[in-house]
This record gives structure tokens, C-alpha cells and sequence, in this order.
């Protein structure tokens, strides 16, 4: 009846008298059905697929596959730079452009939008959401604040402090969740937290956690961290997990120890419900491996869990990832050949992946297909997963691979061969979903590859959007198949039409010469037919075997 009703009226909403000549009932249901169509537009359309990519001379922009010729086309031309940055929801692009400008580019349009002029800049970094640009540079004295906060929309500076050095578990020195509600800063003993909405107001709150050596933010949303101090004086190490709130941080929500613990790798989930850490000792005392020992740990920020991962194989954890749901969680684990399995988020074992040399697990933005590879020392090889069908889709190899990642709308794989890692065999390699090659380039030197980032809800689902694609092929082949049975009906007309011959089969030469041999000696020519001398001899055989069977019918 809604349908009825909005056919009826749509033509009305362009009358002479516009929306005034329509009832409030009609106005509302028009309404309704221009806000439901634009929805449908904007679902239709799903955001391009752009490629960056790096060399000597500067950065470009690619559209993205599908190509239109079976190559990429330019968006951007080339652009002279020495490091780029894509925000992680992809609205922004910083360039750096040498060692006192940066550029923000807006993604969509990749247009300039700000440049800063910052001397002596060593390191740059930008927000999730593109909003602050933090820059490091040379300091002469503690009194240098060396670390500037800028704003990316009016290019002025918000918030200065200093840092004596730069190091991974230090830089960016100021972290953002991904939405952007939650900044906070490493210091002493303390994490100092800031309103990322208004840097004037300073540290608005700071944790203590003594001996605190790194720091994780949870993804989506901010609303917990995750605190590491190391093993010292005898005391074992630990991971807390605290609320971002400062009336809640009275005391963590749940906290793990650990011995021979040197370093970690915190890793969040979509939901900010659970978080994986990958315990890593220099030192292994089984004197199983030369680059010491790992275990892995899970724990849940409301408690439920608070221990080690039930791990089906003794070695070393090479690789951990979440799913898009944060529901799931994968590994790559054991001596070689490694064992991968998926766990629910209880820690059950849902799928086991097999073994193989695998070092590296990359789970699609859809949360369908899974990418089973083994780079940096191991040969290359990958396996494509359906984790929803359960099943393998197909192998391949990408030997020497650098860097690897899903497409956004997660129906591609790349894979990339970069500098300074490897200076030989540069390039890039697309893949489909079942590990077919799709696309192939090389380069004399290649510095960076990336997707130009985009949310995977932009995207439709794939899984129709796979069997669109199927039943496209299928009419192609139906097409094909009744192409070919004309061509079978006309081949038959043509058999039929005597003044047609048909083409005789290719003999080599040594074929004829045995051809002459068998002739000579068994009395055949090539075409079959028997010589004079061959039916004068078959003649008297046949004159013989008359007469034996004669004469043994006489003597009976």
C-alpha cells in the first residue's frame, strides 16, 4: 500500500505547486520516500577503491579495481615527497614533503588543504579521523618543546611538550582511539590524559601505574587501556586494563602477571571487549628457539577471562588478528610448520586452518575470507579461506612480500615488494579473493603501497555481490557454449557439401620415412592400399588355406 501511495505521489511533488500543493499526509510520505531513495543511492554507489603508491620520485594516486583496460589509471599525478600517511578512516592524507613542509590532502578529493611549515621535522603522525597532525623535531634543551599538536583545519598549534627522544613505544607521543574520544600521553609512572576536543585545558586526568612501560588505547569505542609494566627486581611483569573515565580508574577491571616477559604486543578488539597479548622473552630456557619464547594471553574487561590461550602446539606465536565482529580472533602458532586456528571469544576453537610454513594471518574488513601466508624468510605461500563456508578456496605464491593487506570492500589482496627491505624484485600484486592473480607491476624501486582506507560498511555485501558476479559469468558461458554449438551446426553443413575438403593431418618427416620403411617391407603404402606383390602373395595364402581345409574334409 506504501508503494501504491508513493507512486502515486511522486509525480506530485513536482507539480506547479510544489510541496504546498500536497497534503501533510502526502508531504510526509514523500518525504520519506526521497530520504529512503538517497539512502539507496548512497548504498548503491559504494566509494572507489584508490591505490598510493611510492617511489624515488614522489607518491600517486591509482584507481583502484576493476580496471577499466586490465591497467590502472592515474587520479593524481606524481607528486615529489619523502614519507605519506593516510588517517585510519581515510578522510585525510598528510604528505611530507621535505623536512620543514607538510601537506594535508583531502582523500576525496585530493586537493590540498593545509600546509605546515615546521623546520627540522624528524617524524610526523596524524589522527585516526585526520583532525591533529603531531610533528618531532630536533631539540636542543629540555626547554624546546619539540612535540607541536596542529590542527588540521586552521594549521595553528594547540598543545607543546617536550620528549627527549623518539622510540616505537613512544611515538605518536600523544594517542587517539579510533573515534577520536580519548587522547592520552605516556609519562613517568603515569598516563596523563587529555580532552581531545580542547588541548588548552591540558592534562585533564592522570593514571599511576608505577613502572608503566607501554600503553594501548582500545579501537571503538575509547573506553579502556591497557597498561604494561615489566618484570623488575624480581617482581613479575604485568597488563591492566583500566577505564578511560577518570572516576572509574580506582582500580583496573582485570589485570594478568607474567615472568620472562620482556616485551608485549597489545592487540584490541572491535567493541573494546577483550584484548591478546603476545608475552615475547629474549630468552628461551627450553633452548627450542634462538629468538627466545612467546605465549599468548587473553583477558575480558568484564572479567569473564584472564589467562593464557589453549594453544595445540609448543613455539613461538607469529601472528594474532581480530575479526571485523570482534568476536573471533585468529593464530599462527608452533615450530614449523605452523598450525593457524580460530577461536571464539571464549577462547573455544571454532576452525583449524591446517599447517604449513605460515607466519602471517590477514582476516578481510567483511570478517568472510581469511589470507593464510608465510612472508619475510619463508617462500611466499598463501591460502585463501572461506570462514564462513568453512572450506579452502585456493593457494598461491607471492614470494619476497614486504606488505600485504585486504582491499576495504575485502573482495582483493595485495601484496607488495618495497625498499629498503629488498632492493630487487620491487612490485605489486593483486589477487582475487581465491588467490587468482589479478594484477601485476613491476618497479626498479618501490617504497610504499597502500589502500586508500574506507569503511568496510560503505561496501555492499559480498557475498551477493559474489554470486551477482558468478551469474554473470554463467550468462557468459551460456553465451559461449551457444556460440559454439553454431559453429559445431555450420561445420556440419560444410561436411556435408562434397566440394569441400577437409585439411589433411600434419605428418612429420620421420613418420613418412617409417611410412616408406613399412612399405617395403609389409607391402603397405601410406595410404593403406597394398602393392601388386602384397594381393599376388595374399592370394596364394587364401588358395592354401582353401585347399588344407579341402583336403581335410575329403580325409573326415
Amino acid at each position: 500500500d506504501f508503494e501504491l501511495r508513493v507512486i502515486h505521489l511522486a509525480p506530485a511533488s513536482s507539480a506547479p505547486g510544489g510541496f504546498s500543493s500536497l497534503n501533510p499526509r502526502q508531504f510526509l510520505a514523500s518525504l520519506i520516500f526521497q530520504s529512503f531513495y538517497c539512502l539507496l543511492m548512497a548504498v548503491a554507489e559504494p566509494p572507489p577503491l584508490d591505490i598510493l603508491v611510492r617511489d624515488p620520485e614522489g607518491f600517486t594516486i591509482w584507481n583502484g579495481p576493476p580496471f577499466s583496460n586490465g591497467e590502472p589509471s592515474v587520479k593524481l599525478n606524481k607528486v615529489p615527497c619523502t614519507s605519506t600517511k593516510f588517517s585510519e578512516d581515510g578522510s585525510k592524507l598528510m604528505v611530507i614533503r621535505s623536512d620543514s613542509v607538510i601537506s594535508i590532502y583531502d582523500s576525496k578529493n585530493l586537493v590540498e588543504i593545509r600546509s605546515l611549515q615546521v623546520l627540522n621535522v624528524l617524524a610526523a603522525s596524524i589522527s585516526p579521523c585526520g583532525t591533529y597532525v603531531q610533528t618531532f623535531q630536533k631539540s636542543t634543551s629540555p626547554q624546546d618543546k619539540n612535540v607541536v599538536v596542529w590542527k588540521t583545519d586552521t594549521g595553528e598549534s594547540v598543545y607543546q611538550v617536550f620528549q627527549k627522544n623518539m622510540t616505537k613505544t613512544t611515538w605518536p607521543s600523544i594517542r587517539f582511539s579510533s573515534d577520536e574520544a580519548v587522547a592520552c600521553r605516556l609519562a613517568t609512572n603515569e598516563a596523563q590524559f587529555f580532552d581531545p576536543e580542547d588541548f588548552s585545558k591540558g592534562i585533564t586526568h592522570r593514571l599511576r601505574v608505577p613502572g608503566i612501560a607501554a600503553f594501548e588505547l582500545s579501537r571503538t569505542p575509547g573506553s579502556h587501556v591497557a597498561a604494561f609494566v615489566p618484570e623488575s627486581k624480581g617482581m613479575p611483569g604485568n597488563v591492566q586494563i583500566f577505564a578511560c573515565a577518570k572516576e572509574l580508574q580506582n582500580q583496573p577491571v582485570a589485570r594478568k602477571s607474567f615472568f620472562r616477559c620482556s616485551s608485549v604486543q597489545l592487540n584490541w578488539n572491535y567493541g573494546s571487549t577483550g584484548l591478546l597479548v603476545v608475552v615475547q622473552s629474549d630468552v628461551d630456557k627450553t633452548n627450542q628457539s634462538y629468538y627466545g619464547e612467546s605465549k599468548l594471553n587473553y583477558l575480558t574487561t568484564d572479567g569473564s577471562y584472564e589467562g593464557l590461550v589453549p594453544l595445540r602446539k609448543e613455539g613461538p606465536v607469529h601472528d594474532v588478528q581480530w575479526s571485523s565482529s570482534g568476536k573471533e580472533f585468529a593464530v599462527v602458532y608452533g615450530f614449523m610448520p605452523a598450525m593457524a586456528t580460530i577461536f571464539d571469544k571464549k577462547c573455544n576453537p571454532l576452525l583449524e586452518l591446517g599447517t604449513g610454513p605460515y607466519n602471517t594471518i590477514r582476516w578481510n574488513p567483511k570478517g568472510k575470507f581469511i589470507c593464510l601466508a608465510g612472508f619475510g624468510n619463508l617462500p611466499g605461500d598463501m591460502a585463501f579461506w572461506d570462514y564462513l563456508e568453512k572450506k579452502k578456496l585456493g593457494a598461491t605464491k607471492a614470494e619476497l612480500s614486504v606488505t600485504s593487506e585486504w582491499s576495504p570492500d575485502g573482495r582483493y589482496f595485495m601484496t607488495a615488494t618495497t625498499a629498503p627491505r629488498l632492493q630487487v624484485d620491487n612490485g605489486i600484486k593483486i589477487f582475487h579473493h581465491n588467490g587468482s592473480l589479478f594484477f601485476k607491476r613491476m618497479f626498479d624501486k618501490l617504497f610504499q603501497v597502500d589502500w586508500k582506507p574506507e569503511s568496510p560498511d560503505k561496501f555492499g555485501d559480498i557475498a551477493e555481490l559474489l554470486k551477482s558476479v558468478d551469474s554473470l559469468k554463467l550468462e557468459e558461458t551460456t553465451k559461449q557454449g551457444q556460440g559454439s554449438k553454431t559453429t559445431q551446426a555450420s561445420s556440419k553443413t560444410a561436411g556435408s557439401n562434397p566440394s569441400v575438403q577437409k585439411p589433411a593431418a600434419y605428418r612429420p618427416p620421420h613418420a613418412k620415412a617409417a611410412a616408406a620403411v613399412q612399405a617395403e617391407l609389409f607391402g603397405v603404402g601410406p595410404s593403406g592400399e597394398m602393392s601388386k606383390n602384397a594381393l599376388k602373395n595374399k592370394k596364394k595364402r587364401e588358395k592354401q588355406r582353401e585347399k588344407k581345409a579341402a583336403e581335410a574334409a575329403g580325409g573326415s
